[in-house]
């Protein structure tokens, strides 16, 4: 009986630790997804205060979607590459959804030196680009056409009415490059952070027009996202 116990005693010791590992790894990805959110509110703010993106808070005011990088990492010599990860919320009338998680990344060859770290904020202006992102792999300039967003004090009296872009970007850098924009760029959903921050499988359309779940740990980001709803230039 004794010789018997010995093979069950280790293997329950072995689930248990395989079980442990797999909580730990589930709770370090709950932790990097409140992050990423806690950070792209920062974001957010850094530009609303930022007198030369009014053209975005009116972009803002218009938009079916916004996507917040908060970090994205550039660098290269000749051939480059770019890389982050971020957030993904709707317009809801005069609110925001809650955040779906997402990574963007591309590659480069050009005259390019350096290295940049970069916020990055995409306005989605048509609900095509949003539909784009939701279900597919998508490259901006291929799958939705994508410029950089006008900066610069006193650029937003023609906003209003003239884009004809499906996505404008507007980004904060700091270090030094020259070269890639965002065009080119891959959109692909993060599902691991998706699952991790909301308990459950949820798509990125459940979570951002279906509304089937909700996590108070982004209330600071969609409050940040309402203020410059309501900001006027």
């Amino acid at each position: 009986m004794r010789v018997n116990r010995v093979p069950y005693t280790v293997a329950a010791i072995v689930g248990a630790l395989l079980m442990a590992t797999g909580l730990n790894a589930g709770s370090a990805q709950a932790g990097e997804a409140q992050d990423l959110v806690d950070k792209a509110a920062l974001t957010v703010k850094a530009f609303q205060n930022d007198p030369d993106m009014g053209s975005m808070r009116i972009l803002l005011q218009r938009a079916e979607g916004v996507l917040i990088l908060p970090q994205m990492l550039k660098a290269g010599f000749i051939i480059g590459g770019e890389g982050g990860s971020g957030v993904m919320l709707t317009r809801r009338g005069d609110s925001w959804s809650a955040p779906a998680f997402y990574t963007m990344g591309a590659g480069s060859i050009g005259l390019q030196f350096g290295a940049q770290a970069s916020e990055v904020v995409l306005v989605f202006m048509t609900k095509r680009a949003v539909d784009a992102v939701l279900f597919n792999k998508v490259k901006l300039g291929a799958d939705a056409s994508v410029a950089a967003g006008p900066i610069g004090v006193g650029v937003e009296a023609g906003t209003t009415t003239n884009f004809r872009e499906d996505v404008y970007s507007y980004s904060k850098s700091k270090g030094l490059f020259a070269g890639a924009s965002v065009e080119g760029a891959v959109i692909e959903q993060r599902e691991s952070l998706n699952r991790a921050y909301y308990g459950t499988d949820a798509s990125p359309e459940e979570i951002l027009f279906k509304h089937r779940v909700n996590n108070d740990g982004a209330k600071a980001l969609r409050e940040a996202l309402n203020a410059m709803l309501r900001t006027r230039t």
